[in-house]
């Protein structure tokens, strides 16, 4: 067994620590509180943990696998995301050539180049080659209405579920001097750091929230919520430094990037279901909602992550 495949079982088994305590303490309380199933706070706290059992295996199997486990966990990630989203556009019969087009083309082939680990073009694939051809797809249909809207929903939802979610496990590519056989372990950290933030930003906000970022938006989402879990998620981030090729405090600063990014994204995501009428993307999760609900800030977070650890760490072979 190698020292990186120590410390990811190592990360495994203290997440796994985490889990029992909360599954003690959710038990605890609804043992004392809602034993009837009454309180609907407490019942949806034991079902977000119970959902966080089934993804912490979903991701230490996927870990655990290697390069093709976590390509194929985000492959089925993003296909999930990409379905959520795609229900809550303007899409149409006259669409069914472009949807077929982007998830049985555009989504596997991005994640087969990263597969193959083409930086040149799955960095560009999307944002050049299908944002321009997949209008023209659109276009053979011959439907006019709302032309615009429908193919500017469709570039979005790939851009968001498919483009920034493969930049999850581009992270695999990263040459980074010193951290061979390592990069599991890095996107174990910077998906454990984004939804601790989560986690945190929700306690911090029920503890000390008074003022609401945006009221109408997310009357939840406070100052004191943003500061409290970006601040406590970055610690930690910098506690786990070791999982990473930064140096302490670089993985402090790292970890305040994501979170905000990550906090960013969920705002962004929630304007959409506001203006979509709904509470959450799907019920794929039970506590969470769907998968988007769930990977929003980690969508965010991982393509501006990618690029600042590849601009400063990543080395080009000679």
């Amino acid at each position: 067994m190698t020292a990186a495949q120590r410390d990811l079982l190592l990360v495994i088994a203290g997440i796994g620590g985490v889990l029992v305590l909360a599954s003690a303490i959710g038990w605890l309380l609804a043992r004392r509180y809602s034993p009837q199933g009454q309180n609907a706070a407490i019942e949806n706290l034991n079902d977000r943990i119970r959902a966080w059992w089934l993804m912490v295996l979903a991701l230490a199997l996927a870990f655990l696998g290697g390069r093709a486990g976590v390509i194929l966990l985000f492959a089925l990630c993003s296909l999930a995301a990409l379905r959520e989203f795609m229900t809550l556009t303007n899409a149409g019969r006259a669409d069914h050539r472009t949807l077929a087009a982007a998830f049985f083309i555009v989504l596997p082939v991005q994640f087969w180049l990263v597969w193959i680990g083409w930086y040149g073009l799955y960095a560009i694939f999307i944002p050049v080659w299908v944002f321009l051809l997949l209008p023209i797809l659109s276009v053979l249909s011959g439907e006019t209405r709302n032309y615009l809207v429908r193919v500017a929903e469709m570039q979005w939802a790939l851009m968001i579920c498919v483009f920034c979610v493969s930049h999850v496990p581009a992270l695999l590519d990263l040459q980074i001097p010193g951290h061979g056989g390592r990069n599991v372990l890095l996107i174990a950290w910077l998906v454990m750091v984004v939804q601790l933030s989560d986690v945190l930003q929700y306690v911090w906000g029920k503890l000390a929230g008074r003022h609401p970022v945006a009221p109408r938006l997310s009357p939840s989402k406070t100052v004191e919520g943003f500061l409290g879990g970006t601040l406590s998620a970055a610690l930690i981030g910098t506690a786990l430094w070791w999982m990473t090729p930064f140096r302490p405090w670089q993985a402090g600063l790292m970890a305040l990037l994501v979170c905000a990014l990550g906090f960013a994204g969920g705002l962004v995501m929630s304007e959409i279901k506001r203006d979509r009428g709904v509470k959450d993307w799907g019920h794929s999760i039970a506590g969470h909602g769907g998968f988007i609900d769930r990977l929003d800030s980690v969508v965010f977070a991982a393509p501006i992550f990618f690029h600042v650890t590849r601009y400063f760490w990543h080395q080009v072979p000679a």
